[in-house]
Protein backbone atom coordinates (compact mmCIF):
# COMPACT_ATOMS: atom_id res chain seq x y z
CA UNK A 1 0.00 0.00 0.00
CA UNK A 2 1.25 3.49 -0.78
CA UNK A 3 1.75 6.06 1.95
CA UNK A 4 -1.19 7.98 0.52
CA UNK A 5 -3.28 4.84 0.94
CA UNK A 6 -2.17 4.49 4.53
CA UNK A 7 -3.12 8.07 5.23
CA UNK A 8 -6.46 7.66 3.50
CA UNK A 9 -7.32 4.73 5.73
CA UNK A 10 -5.97 6.59 8.75
CA UNK A 11 -8.70 9.16 8.31
CA UNK A 12 -11.21 6.58 9.43
CA UNK A 13 -13.25 6.46 6.23
CA UNK A 14 -15.33 3.33 5.69
CA UNK A 15 -15.97 3.82 1.95
CA UNK A 16 -14.96 6.33 -0.69
CA UNK A 17 -17.67 8.86 -1.56
CA UNK A 18 -19.67 8.11 -4.66
CA UNK A 19 -19.58 10.41 -7.67
CA UNK A 20 -22.97 11.80 -6.64
CA UNK A 21 -21.74 12.51 -3.12
CA UNK A 22 -18.63 14.26 -4.43
CA UNK A 23 -20.70 16.38 -6.76
CA UNK A 24 -23.10 17.33 -3.97
CA UNK A 25 -20.21 18.17 -1.67
CA UNK A 26 -18.54 20.31 -4.33
CA UNK A 27 -21.77 22.24 -4.87
CA UNK A 28 -22.15 22.69 -1.13
CA UNK A 29 -18.73 24.25 -0.65
CA UNK A 30 -19.27 26.72 -3.46
CA UNK A 31 -20.64 29.26 -1.02
CA UNK A 32 -18.14 32.07 -1.40
CA UNK A 33 -16.94 33.06 2.06
CA UNK A 34 -19.67 31.28 3.97
CA UNK A 35 -19.61 27.61 4.87
CA UNK A 36 -21.64 25.39 7.15
CA UNK A 37 -18.56 24.42 9.16
CA UNK A 38 -15.12 26.01 9.43
CA UNK A 39 -12.39 23.79 10.85
CA UNK A 40 -9.16 25.42 12.02
CA UNK A 41 -6.34 22.90 11.68
CA UNK A 42 -6.04 20.22 8.98
CA UNK A 43 -4.33 17.46 10.92
CA UNK A 44 -6.00 14.06 11.37
CA UNK A 45 -8.53 15.59 13.77
CA UNK A 46 -9.53 18.44 11.48
CA UNK A 47 -9.67 16.15 8.46
CA UNK A 48 -11.99 13.76 10.28
CA UNK A 49 -14.32 16.53 11.44
CA UNK A 50 -14.55 17.93 7.90
CA UNK A 51 -15.04 14.47 6.41
CA UNK A 52 -17.82 13.70 8.86
CA UNK A 53 -19.79 16.88 8.25
CA UNK A 54 -19.45 16.67 4.45
CA UNK A 55 -20.67 13.08 4.56
CA UNK A 56 -23.62 14.42 6.55
CA UNK A 57 -24.54 16.87 3.80
CA UNK A 58 -22.87 20.04 5.09
CA UNK A 59 -20.11 22.14 3.53
CA UNK A 60 -16.73 22.42 5.21
CA UNK A 61 -13.69 24.65 5.01
CA UNK A 62 -10.33 23.60 6.45
CA UNK A 63 -7.79 26.27 7.38
CA UNK A 64 -4.19 25.09 7.73
CA UNK A 65 -1.04 27.15 8.31
CA UNK A 66 1.43 24.30 7.72
CA UNK A 67 0.87 20.88 6.12
CA UNK A 68 -2.42 19.10 5.56
CA UNK A 69 -2.10 15.92 7.58
CA UNK A 70 -0.68 17.68 10.61
CA UNK A 71 1.71 16.66 13.36
CA UNK A 72 0.96 12.94 13.19
CA UNK A 73 1.75 12.53 9.51
CA UNK A 74 4.94 14.56 9.37
CA UNK A 75 6.50 14.96 12.83
CA UNK A 76 4.98 12.48 15.28
CA UNK A 77 3.31 9.06 14.98
CA UNK A 78 4.28 8.14 11.43
CA UNK A 79 7.94 9.24 11.25
CA UNK A 80 8.73 8.22 14.83
CA UNK A 81 7.48 4.68 14.28
CA UNK A 82 9.33 4.55 10.97
CA UNK A 83 12.51 5.37 12.90
CA UNK A 84 11.81 2.71 15.52
CA UNK A 85 10.70 -0.21 13.37
CA UNK A 86 14.04 -1.29 11.77
CA UNK A 87 15.73 -1.78 15.16
CA UNK A 88 12.67 -3.65 16.44
CA UNK A 89 12.72 -5.97 13.43
CA UNK A 90 16.39 -6.76 14.02
CA UNK A 91 15.78 -7.31 17.73
CA UNK A 92 12.97 -9.76 16.93
CA UNK A 93 15.28 -11.71 14.63
CA UNK A 94 18.05 -11.81 17.23
CA UNK A 95 15.66 -13.45 19.69
CA UNK A 96 15.06 -16.49 17.46
CA UNK A 97 17.70 -19.21 17.25
CA UNK A 98 18.24 -19.99 13.60
CA UNK A 99 17.57 -16.42 12.55
CA UNK A 100 19.92 -14.63 14.94
CA UNK A 101 23.03 -15.73 13.07
CA UNK A 102 21.75 -13.99 9.92
CA UNK A 103 21.72 -10.58 11.66
CA UNK A 104 24.85 -8.59 11.01
CA UNK A 105 25.19 -5.27 12.80
CA UNK A 106 22.52 -2.71 13.51
CA UNK A 107 20.22 -0.57 11.40
CA UNK A 108 21.72 1.44 8.55
CA UNK A 109 21.15 5.07 9.61
CA UNK A 110 21.01 6.49 6.10
CA UNK A 111 18.51 3.89 4.95
CA UNK A 112 16.40 4.29 8.09
CA UNK A 113 16.24 8.07 7.61
CA UNK A 114 15.41 7.62 3.92
CA UNK A 115 12.60 5.19 4.74
CA UNK A 116 11.28 7.64 7.33
CA UNK A 117 11.31 10.40 4.73
CA UNK A 118 9.36 8.23 2.30
CA UNK A 119 6.56 7.95 4.85
CA UNK A 120 6.37 11.74 5.16
CA UNK A 121 6.45 12.17 1.36
CA UNK A 122 9.49 14.36 2.02
CA UNK A 123 7.18 16.68 3.97
CA UNK A 124 4.91 17.28 1.00
CA UNK A 125 1.14 17.21 1.54
CA UNK A 126 0.15 16.86 -2.12
CA UNK A 127 -1.57 13.50 -1.55
CA UNK A 128 -3.52 14.86 1.42
CA UNK A 129 -4.65 17.92 -0.53
CA UNK A 130 -5.71 15.63 -3.34
CA UNK A 131 -7.89 13.71 -0.92
CA UNK A 132 -9.56 16.93 0.26
CA UNK A 133 -10.42 17.79 -3.35
CA UNK A 134 -11.77 14.29 -3.88
CA UNK A 135 -13.91 14.47 -0.73
CA UNK A 136 -15.34 17.89 -1.54
CA UNK A 137 -13.63 19.73 1.35
CA UNK A 138 -12.43 23.30 0.75
CA UNK A 139 -8.95 24.38 1.92
CA UNK A 140 -7.38 27.74 2.66
CA UNK A 141 -3.75 27.95 3.68
CA UNK A 142 -3.15 30.51 6.39
CA UNK A 143 -3.51 31.35 10.07
CA UNK A 144 -7.03 31.64 11.46
CA UNK A 145 -8.39 33.75 14.28
CA UNK A 146 -11.88 34.11 15.72
CA UNK A 147 -13.13 37.67 15.31
CA UNK A 148 -16.76 37.33 16.36
CA UNK A 149 -19.71 34.96 16.49
CA UNK A 150 -19.10 32.30 13.82
CA UNK A 151 -16.63 34.70 12.19
CA UNK A 152 -13.06 33.74 11.32
CA UNK A 153 -10.32 35.91 9.88
CA UNK A 154 -7.59 34.17 7.89
CA UNK A 155 -4.16 35.63 7.32
CA UNK A 156 -3.15 33.93 4.10
CA UNK A 157 0.37 32.95 3.15
CA UNK A 158 0.66 35.78 0.65
CA UNK A 159 0.07 38.32 3.43
CA UNK A 160 -3.55 38.97 2.60
CA UNK A 161 -6.59 38.73 4.86
CA UNK A 162 -9.88 36.96 4.30
CA UNK A 163 -12.95 36.80 6.52
CA UNK A 164 -15.17 33.73 6.40
CA UNK A 165 -18.37 32.86 8.24
CA UNK A 166 -19.77 29.58 9.52
CA UNK A 167 -23.50 28.94 9.26
CA UNK A 168 -23.39 26.11 11.81
CA UNK A 169 -20.11 25.72 13.69
CA UNK A 170 -16.44 26.57 14.03
CA UNK A 171 -14.18 23.73 15.15
CA UNK A 172 -10.74 24.30 16.65
CA UNK A 173 -8.40 21.42 15.84
CA UNK A 174 -5.05 23.14 16.25
CA UNK A 175 -3.41 20.39 18.31
CA UNK A 176 -0.55 21.01 20.71
CA UNK A 177 3.08 22.09 20.69
CA UNK A 178 6.14 20.83 22.54
CA UNK A 179 6.71 22.50 25.89
CA UNK A 180 10.19 23.88 26.56
CA UNK A 181 10.70 24.27 30.32
CA UNK A 182 12.09 27.46 31.84
CA UNK A 183 15.65 26.28 32.44
CA UNK A 184 18.47 28.84 32.29
CA UNK A 185 20.04 28.78 28.85
CA UNK A 186 17.81 26.04 27.44
CA UNK A 187 15.84 28.11 24.95
CA UNK A 188 19.00 29.92 23.85
CA UNK A 189 20.73 26.57 23.22
CA UNK A 190 18.35 25.89 20.31
CA UNK A 191 17.13 22.55 21.66
CA UNK A 192 15.49 19.84 19.61
CA UNK A 193 11.82 19.15 20.14
CA UNK A 194 10.10 16.00 18.91
CA UNK A 195 9.76 17.65 15.50
CA UNK A 196 13.52 18.03 15.13
CA UNK A 197 14.10 14.45 16.27
CA UNK A 198 11.64 12.87 13.85
CA UNK A 199 12.78 15.01 10.91
CA UNK A 200 16.53 14.77 11.61
CA UNK A 201 18.73 14.45 8.54
CA UNK A 202 21.72 13.08 10.46
CA UNK A 203 22.31 11.09 13.63
CA UNK A 204 24.18 13.00 16.36
CA UNK A 205 27.13 11.24 17.96
CA UNK A 206 25.81 12.22 21.40
CA UNK A 207 22.21 13.04 22.26
CA UNK A 208 20.79 14.15 25.60
CA UNK A 209 17.06 13.53 26.09
CA UNK A 210 15.24 15.60 28.69
CA UNK A 211 12.08 13.80 29.84
CA UNK A 212 11.05 10.28 30.80
CA UNK A 213 7.66 10.07 29.11
CA UNK A 214 6.67 8.30 25.91
CA UNK A 215 8.46 10.65 23.51
CA UNK A 216 11.63 10.67 25.57
CA UNK A 217 11.78 6.89 25.92
CA UNK A 218 10.92 6.20 22.28
CA UNK A 219 13.39 8.70 20.83
CA UNK A 220 16.12 7.50 23.20
CA UNK A 221 15.44 3.98 21.89
CA UNK A 222 15.48 5.07 18.25
CA UNK A 223 18.65 7.14 18.32
CA UNK A 224 20.58 4.66 20.45
CA UNK A 225 19.79 2.03 17.81
CA UNK A 226 21.01 4.40 15.09
CA UNK A 227 24.35 4.85 16.83
CA UNK A 228 23.98 7.85 19.14
CA UNK A 229 25.35 7.76 22.67
CA UNK A 230 22.16 8.73 24.48
CA UNK A 231 21.73 10.12 27.98
CA UNK A 232 18.14 10.28 29.22
CA UNK A 233 17.51 12.71 32.09
CA UNK A 234 14.21 12.55 34.01
CA UNK A 235 13.10 14.45 37.09
CA UNK A 236 10.87 11.67 38.35
CA UNK A 237 11.90 8.53 40.16
CA UNK A 238 10.53 6.32 37.39
CA UNK A 239 9.95 6.42 33.67
CA UNK A 240 6.47 6.48 32.13
CA UNK A 241 4.83 7.39 35.45
CA UNK A 242 1.27 7.06 34.13
CA UNK A 243 1.69 3.34 33.45
CA UNK A 244 1.66 0.39 35.81
CA UNK A 245 4.92 0.27 37.83
CA UNK A 246 5.97 -3.07 36.31
CA UNK A 247 5.75 -1.55 32.82
CA UNK A 248 7.94 1.37 33.86
CA UNK A 249 10.44 -1.02 35.42
CA UNK A 250 10.62 -3.11 32.26
CA UNK A 251 11.36 -0.08 30.08
CA UNK A 252 13.91 1.16 32.62
CA UNK A 253 15.66 -2.21 32.44
CA UNK A 254 15.54 -2.26 28.64
CA UNK A 255 17.01 1.16 27.88
CA UNK A 256 20.51 0.49 29.31
CA UNK A 257 20.63 -2.75 27.32
CA UNK A 258 20.04 -0.60 24.25
CA UNK A 259 22.93 1.65 25.26
CA UNK A 260 20.99 4.47 26.94
CA UNK A 261 22.40 6.07 30.10
CA UNK A 262 19.30 6.71 32.23
CA UNK A 263 19.44 9.26 35.04
CA UNK A 264 16.34 9.39 37.23
CA UNK A 265 15.60 11.91 39.96
CA UNK A 266 17.76 14.41 38.09
CA UNK A 267 17.08 18.06 37.33
CA UNK A 268 18.66 20.12 34.57
CA UNK A 269 19.77 23.37 36.18
CA UNK A 270 21.50 25.06 33.24
CA UNK A 271 22.21 24.55 29.55
CA UNK A 272 24.75 26.22 27.32
CA UNK A 273 25.64 25.67 23.68
CA UNK A 274 29.25 26.27 22.69
CA UNK A 275 31.52 25.31 19.81
CA UNK A 276 31.78 21.74 21.08
CA UNK A 277 28.01 21.22 21.37
CA UNK A 278 25.74 21.44 24.40
CA UNK A 279 26.78 21.49 28.05
CA UNK A 280 24.06 20.40 30.48
CA UNK A 281 24.32 20.80 34.23
CA UNK A 282 22.39 18.02 35.95
CA UNK A 283 21.68 17.95 39.69
CA UNK A 284 20.59 14.84 41.58
CA UNK A 285 20.46 13.96 45.27
CA UNK A 286 24.23 13.71 45.50
CA UNK A 287 25.80 16.39 43.34
CA UNK A 288 25.69 18.46 40.17
CA UNK A 289 27.34 16.87 37.15
CA UNK A 290 27.91 17.97 33.59
CA UNK A 291 26.61 16.06 30.56
CA UNK A 292 28.00 16.85 27.13
CA UNK A 293 26.04 16.23 23.94
CA UNK A 294 25.83 17.37 20.34
CA UNK A 295 22.09 17.95 20.69
CA UNK A 296 19.55 18.10 23.51
CA UNK A 297 16.02 16.85 22.86
CA UNK A 298 13.31 18.36 25.07
CA UNK A 299 10.50 15.85 25.64
CA UNK A 300 8.85 17.21 28.76
CA UNK A 301 5.25 17.45 27.63
CA UNK A 302 2.97 19.38 25.32
CA UNK A 303 0.86 22.52 25.56
CA UNK A 304 -2.44 23.19 23.81
CA UNK A 305 -1.95 25.38 20.72
CA UNK A 306 -4.42 28.15 21.55
CA UNK A 307 -2.21 31.20 21.07
CA UNK A 308 -3.64 33.68 18.61
CA UNK A 309 -6.96 31.90 18.14
CA UNK A 310 -8.94 34.90 19.38
CA UNK A 311 -10.83 33.02 22.06
CA UNK A 312 -11.20 36.22 24.04
CA UNK A 313 -13.26 37.74 21.22
CA UNK A 314 -16.05 35.24 21.92
CA UNK A 315 -15.76 35.31 25.71
CA UNK A 316 -13.83 32.07 26.18
CA UNK A 317 -11.22 32.18 28.95
CA UNK A 318 -10.92 28.42 29.49
CA UNK A 319 -11.27 25.78 26.79
CA UNK A 320 -13.61 23.27 28.45
CA UNK A 321 -15.64 20.90 26.28
CA UNK A 322 -18.39 18.33 26.72
CA UNK A 323 -18.39 14.83 25.21
CA UNK A 324 -19.39 16.22 21.80
CA UNK A 325 -16.38 18.58 22.05
CA UNK A 326 -18.63 21.66 22.22
CA UNK A 327 -16.99 24.51 24.15
CA UNK A 328 -18.73 25.44 27.38
CA UNK A 329 -20.79 28.60 27.03
CA UNK A 330 -20.57 28.92 23.23
CA UNK A 331 -23.09 26.74 21.41
CA UNK A 332 -21.45 27.06 17.95
CA UNK A 333 -17.80 26.56 18.96
CA UNK A 334 -16.10 23.16 19.26
CA UNK A 335 -12.56 22.04 20.12
CA UNK A 336 -11.38 18.53 19.25
CA UNK A 337 -8.11 16.71 19.72
CA UNK A 338 -5.03 17.80 21.67
CA UNK A 339 -6.21 21.39 21.89
CA UNK A 340 -8.92 20.46 24.41
CA UNK A 341 -6.50 18.57 26.66
CA UNK A 342 -8.69 15.48 27.15
CA UNK A 343 -6.49 12.75 25.68
CA UNK A 344 -3.35 13.79 23.80
CA UNK A 345 -3.18 10.87 21.38
CA UNK A 346 -3.87 10.91 17.65
CA UNK A 347 -6.33 8.04 17.71
CA UNK A 348 -8.30 9.66 20.51
CA UNK A 349 -8.34 12.97 18.66
CA UNK A 350 -9.75 11.25 15.59
CA UNK A 351 -12.32 9.55 17.78
CA UNK A 352 -13.35 12.91 19.23
CA UNK A 353 -13.49 14.33 15.71
CA UNK A 354 -16.00 11.73 14.58
CA UNK A 355 -18.20 12.40 17.60
CA UNK A 356 -17.84 16.15 17.10
CA UNK A 357 -18.71 16.02 13.41
CA UNK A 358 -21.69 13.78 14.05
CA UNK A 359 -22.98 16.13 16.74
CA UNK A 360 -22.72 19.12 14.39
CA UNK A 361 -24.58 17.27 11.63
CA UNK A 362 -27.30 16.19 14.07
CA UNK A 363 -27.78 19.72 15.41
CA UNK A 364 -27.93 21.08 11.87
CA UNK A 365 -30.56 18.52 10.88
CA UNK A 366 -28.18 17.15 8.28
CA UNK A 367 -28.61 14.09 6.11
CA UNK A 368 -28.68 11.02 8.35
CA UNK A 369 -29.77 8.54 5.69
CA UNK A 370 -26.46 6.67 6.00
CA UNK A 371 -25.18 7.41 9.51
CA UNK A 372 -21.71 6.22 10.36
CA UNK A 373 -21.50 3.82 13.33
CA UNK A 374 -19.95 6.40 15.65
CA UNK A 375 -22.61 9.05 14.95
CA UNK A 376 -24.72 7.62 17.78
CA UNK A 377 -22.06 8.12 20.43
CA UNK A 378 -20.34 10.92 22.29
CA UNK A 379 -16.60 10.75 23.03
CA UNK A 380 -17.06 8.93 26.32
CA UNK A 381 -14.00 6.67 25.95
CA UNK A 382 -11.80 9.66 26.88
CA UNK A 383 -12.70 9.16 30.52
CA UNK A 384 -11.58 5.60 31.27
CA UNK A 385 -10.88 3.62 28.09
CA UNK A 386 -7.92 5.33 26.41
CA UNK A 387 -5.56 2.86 24.69
CA UNK A 388 -1.90 3.62 24.11
CA UNK A 389 1.24 1.93 22.86
CA UNK A 390 4.87 2.67 23.73
CA UNK A 391 7.31 1.38 21.10
CA UNK A 392 10.33 0.83 23.30
CA UNK A 393 12.10 -2.50 23.84
CA UNK A 394 10.13 -4.08 25.41
CA UNK A 395 6.93 -2.66 23.97
CA UNK A 396 4.14 -1.57 26.27
CA UNK A 397 0.44 -1.59 25.49
CA UNK A 398 -2.12 -0.29 27.97
CA UNK A 399 -5.76 0.74 28.13
CA UNK A 400 -8.08 2.00 30.83
CA UNK A 401 -7.17 2.50 34.47
CA UNK A 402 -4.10 1.36 36.33
CA UNK A 403 -4.72 -0.51 39.55
CA UNK A 404 -3.85 2.61 41.55
CA UNK A 405 -6.19 4.78 39.50
CA UNK A 406 -9.03 2.30 39.90
CA UNK A 407 -8.57 2.22 43.67
CA UNK A 408 -8.35 6.02 43.83
CA UNK A 409 -11.67 6.12 41.94
CA UNK A 410 -13.23 4.04 44.71
CA UNK A 411 -13.79 0.93 42.64
CA UNK A 412 -13.75 -2.52 44.25
CA UNK A 413 -10.65 -3.88 42.57
CA UNK A 414 -8.82 -7.13 42.08
CA UNK A 415 -5.76 -7.37 39.84
CA UNK A 416 -4.27 -10.46 38.22
CA UNK A 417 -0.94 -10.83 36.43
CA UNK A 418 0.62 -13.49 34.22
CA UNK A 419 4.09 -14.11 32.86
CA UNK A 420 3.83 -13.76 29.09
CA UNK A 421 6.91 -15.91 28.67
CA UNK A 422 4.85 -18.89 29.87
CA UNK A 423 2.40 -18.56 26.97
CA UNK A 424 3.15 -21.00 24.14
CA UNK A 425 2.72 -18.39 21.40
CA UNK A 426 5.21 -16.07 23.10
CA UNK A 427 7.83 -18.76 23.59
CA UNK A 428 7.53 -19.59 19.87
CA UNK A 429 7.74 -15.93 18.91
CA UNK A 430 11.05 -15.41 20.71
CA UNK A 431 13.47 -17.61 22.61
CA UNK A 432 13.46 -16.54 26.24
CA UNK A 433 10.47 -14.24 25.67
CA UNK A 434 10.21 -11.79 28.58
CA UNK A 435 6.97 -9.99 29.32
CA UNK A 436 4.03 -9.61 31.61
CA UNK A 437 0.29 -8.99 31.41
CA UNK A 438 -2.07 -7.50 33.98
CA UNK A 439 -5.82 -7.06 34.21
CA UNK A 440 -7.57 -4.75 36.65
CA UNK A 441 -11.08 -6.03 37.41
CA UNK A 442 -14.01 -4.21 38.97
CA UNK A 443 -15.24 -7.04 41.23
CA UNK A 444 -18.61 -5.38 41.75
CA UNK A 445 -19.54 -5.68 38.08
CA UNK A 446 -17.03 -8.42 37.17
CA UNK A 447 -15.72 -6.40 34.23
CA UNK A 448 -12.23 -5.32 33.22
CA UNK A 449 -11.42 -1.63 33.78
CA UNK A 450 -7.71 -1.71 32.94
CA UNK A 451 -5.14 -3.83 31.13
CA UNK A 452 -1.38 -3.59 30.58
CA UNK A 453 0.86 -5.78 28.43
CA UNK A 454 4.66 -5.67 28.30
CA UNK A 455 6.74 -7.61 25.80
CA UNK A 456 7.56 -7.90 22.10
CA UNK A 457 4.51 -6.98 19.94
CA UNK A 458 2.44 -6.48 23.09
CA UNK A 459 0.88 -3.35 21.62
CA UNK A 460 -1.10 -5.65 19.33
CA UNK A 461 -2.85 -7.15 22.37
CA UNK A 462 -4.39 -3.87 23.46
CA UNK A 463 -7.37 -3.67 21.17
CA UNK A 464 -8.94 -6.84 22.52
CA UNK A 465 -8.70 -5.32 25.99
CA UNK A 466 -10.14 -2.05 24.69
CA UNK A 467 -13.18 -3.88 23.33
CA UNK A 468 -13.65 -5.71 26.61
CA UNK A 469 -13.48 -2.46 28.60
CA UNK A 470 -15.63 -0.32 26.32
CA UNK A 471 -18.17 -3.12 25.87
CA UNK A 472 -18.16 -3.85 29.62
CA UNK A 473 -17.98 -7.54 28.72
CA UNK A 474 -18.53 -9.67 31.86
CA UNK A 475 -15.73 -12.08 32.69
CA UNK A 476 -18.27 -14.89 32.45
CA UNK A 477 -18.65 -14.08 28.74
CA UNK A 478 -14.94 -13.61 28.10
CA UNK A 479 -14.45 -17.31 28.88
CA UNK A 480 -16.23 -17.93 25.55
CA UNK A 481 -13.86 -15.67 23.59
CA UNK A 482 -11.43 -18.49 22.82
CA UNK A 483 -7.93 -17.37 21.72
CA UNK A 484 -6.26 -19.17 18.82
CA UNK A 485 -3.45 -21.56 19.69
CA UNK A 486 -0.52 -20.98 19.63
CA UNK A 487 -0.69 -17.20 19.74
CA UNK A 488 0.41 -14.66 22.33
CA UNK A 489 -3.28 -13.81 22.74
CA UNK A 490 -3.65 -17.05 24.68
CA UNK A 491 -2.59 -14.93 27.66
CA UNK A 492 -6.26 -13.96 27.89
CA UNK A 493 -7.15 -17.52 28.86
CA UNK A 494 -4.30 -17.63 31.38
CA UNK A 495 -5.40 -14.35 32.97
CA UNK A 496 -8.98 -15.61 33.32
CA UNK A 497 -7.68 -18.80 34.89
CA UNK A 498 -5.61 -16.74 37.32
CA UNK A 499 -8.69 -14.73 38.23
CA UNK A 500 -10.84 -17.83 38.68
CA UNK A 501 -14.28 -18.72 37.37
Amino acid sequence: MTVAGIRYRALGRVTRPTATERQAASMAVAGGDEYDVIVVGAGPVGENVADQVVRGGLSALLVERELVGGECSYWACIPSKALLRPAAALADARRVDGAATAVRGGPNPEQVLARRTSFTHNWSDDSQVGWLDYAGIALVRGTARLVGERQVEIRTRDGGARRVAARQAVVLATGSRATVPDVPGLAEADPWTSRDATSATAVPDELAVLGGGVVGCEMATAFAALGSRVTLIARGERLLPRLEPFASEAVLAGLPKAGVDVRLGATVTAVERDEAGVRIDVADADATRTVRADEILVATGRTAAVEGLGLETVGVTELRVDDSCRVAGVDWLYAAGDVNGRALLTHMGKYQARACGAAIVARAGGDAAEPTPWSRYAATADHAAVPQAVFTDPEVGAVGLTEAEARDAGLPVRAVEYDLGQVAGASLFADGYAGRAKLVVDTGREVIVGATFVGATSAELVHAATIAIVGEVPLSRLWHAVPSFPTISEVWLRLLEAYGR
